[in-house]
């Protein structure tokens, strides 16, 4: 079989769709991949070719301030908005004819993406391939269970809270009228009916003939509609090769309280939101602080940190290291607090842009974290968080249960069973 994998040029979007890569490869298939300049080296290294983006612009973590200076300064529906009209539909068409061109040479039989890679509604209709969308993100599709999206919010426990949610979707559909506008018109040009603006979350499985959802029912808001083409499977890893060497600091950190922080791979340029006042939380404390800069001031943090409990890298092997961790302090992105569950590390999460805010609100509503509802939370604010949830049995209980259940899931078996089905 012939695969195609696409995805935006992010790392929380590309990374879990190269253990189905590799795996689909070690099957005996012919796996090649549409992506970004930026993933070049690394594609090269899984073994896997590039088909790159000829017409598409790459809009990653490096290029987004500078292509798009006036996101910073939104928030709320207006950045809702922004990021799908500019990020997710600005390069759909472009996506699409690369894609169209790739099959005049590579024809393929099978076509994976992430479920915010928006062209794959136009591959889906104008091939008619089977398409599969990994999600690795929350499930976001419209049900009368699930709080609209955008704003952190819960299911409505009352009929204030069901007002408050019409309200919130009225203002969506307000806000995505252009964004909407502008994926109609590519739509139409390949002679593709229109979606209506209610309908832009349903795009992921709408056009998937499956869609593999990452995580489990137990980790997201209970819903009683849930896509028939929808299939949770848990914890989908990233591929790394299997290696004797021990984990480097598995030594240092045995039989230590260990505190784990990251600020994530895209929003991780300004470490003074989350990083910083998590070291000035627990520096000089009884806690062992491994923190994960991705590769940004990492030098520099090490100078202005240099106690003895504090452990700065640009790396680490977070699959290794969550099983010696005690606490996970993250901004919230999704597929590392899926991965500190499997391993029963209760989260403190400060985070609310892209998506951040969902993702967390879920931890909260859930009991399996605390949720600071801030992108730049105080190093008390912290230090208390840590304190608390250390301390909470609840919380405990609720994440070991989550990550029992999560043992139960075989991904890539799960994702073999569907696929050509």
């Amino acid at each position: 079989m012939k695969v195609l994998i696409a995805t935006m040029p992010m790392d929380g979007h590309f990374n879990p769709l190269t253990g189905v890569a590799k795996h689909l490869q070690d099957q005996g298939h012919d796996v090649r991949w549409y992506a970004g300049a930026s993933y070049d080296t690394r594609l090269r290294e899984l073994g896997i070719p590039r088909l790159p983006f000829d017409r598409a612009v790459e809009v990653n973590s490096d290029t987004i301030a500078e292509l798009f200076p006036e996101r910073a300064k939104l928030k709320g529906p207006r950045l809702i908005a922004f990021d799908a009209e500019q990020l997710f539909f600005g390069n759909v068409e472009n996506h699409y004819r690369d894609i169209a061109d790739i099959r005049e040479h590579f024809t393929f039989d099978a076509f994976f993406c992430d479920g915010m890679f928006c062209a794959g509604k136009l591959v889906a209709e104008k091939t008619g391939v089977a398409g599969y969308v990994v999600n690795p993100a929350p499930l976001f599709a419209r049900s009368r269970d699930v709080p609209p999206p955008g704003f952190g919010l819960k299911p409505a426990q009352s009929l204030a809270g069901r007002l408050t949610h019409r309200a919130v979707r009225a203002v969506l559909f307000l806000a995505m009228r252009k964004a909407i506008g502008r994926f109609n018109g590519y739509l139409d040009n390949q002679g593709l009916e229109p979606i209506s603006v209610n309908a832009w979350m349903d795009v992921p499985h709408l056009c998937a003939t499956h869609l593999f959802q990452v995580g489990i029912a137990e980790m997201d808001f209970p819903r009683t509609d849930l896509p028939p083409n929808v299939t949770f499977v848990g914890a989908l890893l990233p591929y790394r090769r299997v290696s004797d060497d021990p984990f480097p600091l598995a030594e240092r950190l045995r039989d230590e309280s260990v505190i784990v922080v990251s600020q994530g791979t895209v929003d991780n340029h300004d470490l003074e939101k989350l990083i910083v006042p998590a070291l000035e939380a627990l520096k000089d404390g009884s806690h062992t602080v491994v923190v994960a800069t991705g590769g940004t001031r990492t030098a520099e943090l090490r100078q202005r940190f240099p106690q003895s409990n504090v452990i700065i890298e640009d790396f680490v092997d977070f699959d290794a290291l969550f099983d010696y961790a005690d606490v996970f302090v993250c901004n919230g992105g999704y597929g590392s607090i899926v991965l500190a569950m499997s391993h029963g590390v209760p989260v403190v999460a400060a985070g609310i842009r892209e998506g951040k805010n969902d993702i967390n609100a879920r931890l909260a509503y859930l009991g399996l974290g605390l949720d600071l509802r801030t992108e730049r939370p105080s190093p008390k604010k912290i230090a208390a968080a840590v304190d608390r949830i250390i301390g909470d049995a609840t919380i405990a209980a609720n994440v070991a249960r989550i990550a029992k259940e999560l043992a139960t899931y075989d991904a890539l078996r799960i994702i073999d069973d569907h696929i050509g089905k």
